[in-house]
């Protein structure tokens, strides 16, 4: 039993980091894309927006399709489509074709992200191996988004954009062989039922709105009628798959009583705010690096590794600290220290330097965020049932793509406003520092959740069962 779920820690693992990887790798390529294949400069975020509108659009539908087919089944399904999307953007001959690939991309990691999640949690349901197992999740979870950046600038640089592209295939090749042979066989928790139909045709579409007026406000503003429009009929839409769900007579997409978990929603709530501020985080360093700083993209990839290995540090303190004390007293240190540190990058100087003004908050910060990752993760799926599992990982996965989406963009427009019409070094960098301090205040407020809104006790390791009661 220790080998298989071992087994099962290692697929989940690489799976993980091969998402979060592909959500950054793509970014630095970005220039050279748009000139090898042409892009507008409007359509050359659709390379981004494609990929997130799909994976946050879906991800419940594929978080029940893991708990209805079976988790394994949907995994290997999901790692099938995204080595095929990642090998045919590779080869893309124009933006089409890319932003198609891209979407492609999203579908597959929609599917295979939850099931994912749900194999780990059943493979380790309590104690001492399922805080290691969550610590060693978050430590490649984040590993795979930082070291994205200084994989992209190499290849970029060195052997062409397409294998920004090119990468996700082996990896997803590797991971599809493990998990066929290494991860055991499970069965479909809710094989029986009339499919809720309905309620996933309205919960895909409303995500998939809201995600869409999230990003397309770089072009439209938050008080335009396009912007205004899109969100309003994402909110109906929403609104009216929690209605069917109420009534319905069939198997749900998401049962609403999970929504009232207290630990659930305020993980879910917490993780919303934490993608919000990550991902504007790594976006604007990058900038600041490269537009005021003026370091080419190989070397801003490697200055992102002191990052990495911070989040890797926070994530093995994490499991330390999840054997003698609460997840939701972790989540809140994890979380002051994470908005200490964006708070000190905020004070970022036009005439700076890698070494006074980013590699110091990096390291605050990413020891901060690898502690918040393993903890939160056990939180929003300890108390859920086994046939819901794959439900709240969709959902834990969407609300932080939803944070994302929406963090970026919010805080991007804050950033812009700041900066105004002449793309100075002082103006660019009172605009990205504006940026870090909303994140540092986003990070307070995630702590101030996890005090409030998660449960005293969520979650402390309970003790390992004995071979008696084995």
């Amino acid at each position: 039993m220790f080998r298989k779920s071992n087994r099962t820690l290692t697929a989940v693992a690489l799976v993980q980091f091969m998402v979060s990887l592909d959500l950054s790798v793509v970014n630095v390529g970005l220039p050279r894309i748009a000139s090898g294949l042409g892009f507008s400069a409007a359509g050359l975020t659709w390379v981004i927006h494609a990929y997130a509108l799909t994976f946050g659009g879906l991800l419940l539908l594929g978080g029940k399709a893991a708990d209805r087919f079976g988790r394994k089944r949907i995994l290997l399904l999901g790692l099938a489509a995204f080595g095929v999307a990642s090998l045919i953007g590779g080869f893309a001959q124009t933006p089409g074709q890319l932003v198609t690939a891209r979407a492609a991309q999203g579908i597959g990691a929609a599917a295979l992200s939850p099931a994912a999640l749900a194999l780990l949690t059943a493979a380790f349901p309590s104690g001492k191996p399922r805080v290691r197992a969550f610590g060693v999740w978050a430590a490649t979870n984040a590993a795979g988004g930082a070291l994205g950046v200084l994989i992209g600038g190499v290849l970029t640089q060195y052997a062409g954009w397409r294998w920004v592209m090119f990468i996700s295939v082996p990896m997803a090749a590797v991971t599809l062989a493990l998990t066929w042979r290494g991860v055991p066989a499970d069965r479909p928790a809710t094989p029986t039922g009339r499919p809720d139909v309905l309620g996933a045709v309205l919960a895909t579409a409303g995500m998939g709105l809201l995600v869409f007026g999230i990003v397309r406000t770089d072009r439209h503003a938050w008080t335009s009628l396009s912007t205004l429009f899109t969100l309003a009929a994402a909110v109906a839409l929403l609104a009216a798959f929690l209605a069917v769900e109420r009534r319905t007579t069939r198997d749900p997409l998401i049962r609403l009583g999970l929504l009232t978990n207290r630990a659930v929603a305020g993980a879910n709530a917490y993780n919303l705010l934490v993608g919000a501020a990550i991902t504007a985080t790594f976006y604007f360093a990058s900038l600041y690096l490269q537009r005021v700083l003026d370091i080419g993209p190989a070397l801003t990839g490697v200055m992102f590794l002191p990052f990495a290995l911070g989040v890797i540090a926070g994530s093995i303190l994490a499991i330390r600290l999840g054997y003698r004390t609460s997840s939701r007293n972790i989540l809140v240190g994890g979380a002051l220290l994470t908005a200490a540190g964006f708070a000190w990058f905020s004070r970022i100087s036009p005439d700076g330097s890698f070494r006074t003004d980013v590699l110091g908050p990096s390291i605050v910060a990413s020891i901060g965020f690898g502690l918040c990752l393993g903890p939160l993760v056990s939180v929003a799926t300890a108390d859920v049932a086994p046939e819901e599992s794959g439900t709240a990982s969709g959902l834990l996965n969407s609300s932080r793509q939803i944070g994302a989406s929406l963090g970026l963009a919010a805080l991007g427009t804050a950033a812009q406003h700041r900066t105004g019409p002449l793309s100075t070094p002082v103006a660019l960098t009172s605009g990205y520092a504006l940026a870090l301090t909303l994140s540092a205040l986003l990070l307070l407020t995630a702590a101030a959740i996890a005090a409030t809104a998660m449960p005293r006790s969520a979650t402390a390791p309970s003790p390992e069962p004995t071979a008696a009661k084995a």
